[in-house]
């Protein structure tokens, strides 16, 4: 195993970090190794919000379902899906009056382009994250920044055609401490050939194993099995209503419609 294979192999969600700074050294190669990362058409559509205000980070505690240890992190780094930029350079440059003038169709950012920069963003995130990685500096995700859309999109003032995909913690490990690395399912039930194969009741098994091996217990309501014990803690649990309601909003304000629901 070389020293990149190492990096992913051992990388591991860190939620505690050592009371130290993140240099600016280190600061500038994690956002180095942001922007190399692969975009499409080299468009880089995405922005990344640096947050060093204090306040804004508890507020992010708060609305970021209680994770207090964002408040805590000495690097926390917000990655929009950006079509912004580049829609605002093509009416600087006059493309409305060049579709117009010659029969051509001005196009406005659509789904596929929220998308496509939702790739791009992850994608800078995640070059980041094994970045920092191979500079002793653990990381975080939190995907709870997709939930209450409104109150984070006045926070960090986001114009319509952007979207806050991931929020990212860095931090150092504690001395002496490395989270265990939760496992895996196996790459035979990940992995397809050709063509995508249904689950069948060998994979079920797998998976109920996988899931009594991660072992998390607070639910909140009672479950016979893994399928229900993982259903309630995730894609049942109160979060994920929010973050359903909260991407319909933005999706709404991407499309120029009004949001159902003003939370």
């Amino acid at each position: 195993m070389n020293a990149t294979e190492k990096t992913l192999q051992t990388r591991t969600s860190l939620r505690r970090y050592a009371d130290r700074p993140i240099s600016e050294e280190e600061r500038l190669s994690i956002l180095s190794a942001a922007m190399a990362a692969p975009t499409a058409g080299n468009m880089m559509l995405y922005s990344i919000i640096e947050i060093t205000d204090q306040a804004v980070k508890e507020s992010l505690v708060e609305t970021c379902d209680g994770q207090p240890f964002i408040a805590k992190a000495p690097l926390v780094l917000l990655f929009l899906a950006d079509q912004q930029r580049w829609h605002d350079f093509f009416v600087h440059g006059g493309v409305p009056k060049m579709c117009d003038e010659h029969g051509l169709t001005w196009r406005e950012p659509e789904e596929s382009d929220l998308m496509l920069g939702c790739c791009d963003a992850l994608i800078a995130a995640q070059n980041s994250v094994i970045a920092a990685e191979s500079l002793g500096i653990g990381s975080c995700y939190i995907g709870d920044i997709m939930e209450n859309y409104e109150r984070h999109r006045e926070i960090f003032d986001l114009p319509r055609w952007t979207f806050p995909i991931a929020l990212v913690c860095y931090g150092h490990y504690p001395d002496g401490e490395r989270p265990p690395r939760r496992g895996r399912l196996p790459m035979e039930i990940v992995v397809h050939r050709d063509v995508y194969r249904k689950t069948d009741e060998k994979v079920f098994d797998i998976m109920e194993e996988h899931r009594r091996l991660w072992s998390i217990t607070k639910i909140g309501a009672p479950a016979e099995n893994g399928a229900q014990k993982m259903y309630l803690r995730k894609n049942g649990a109160p979060f994920s209503f929010e973050m359903s309601r909260s991407v319909k909003a933005a999706i709404s304000r991407w499309l120029g419609e009004e949001p159902k629901d003003h939370a």
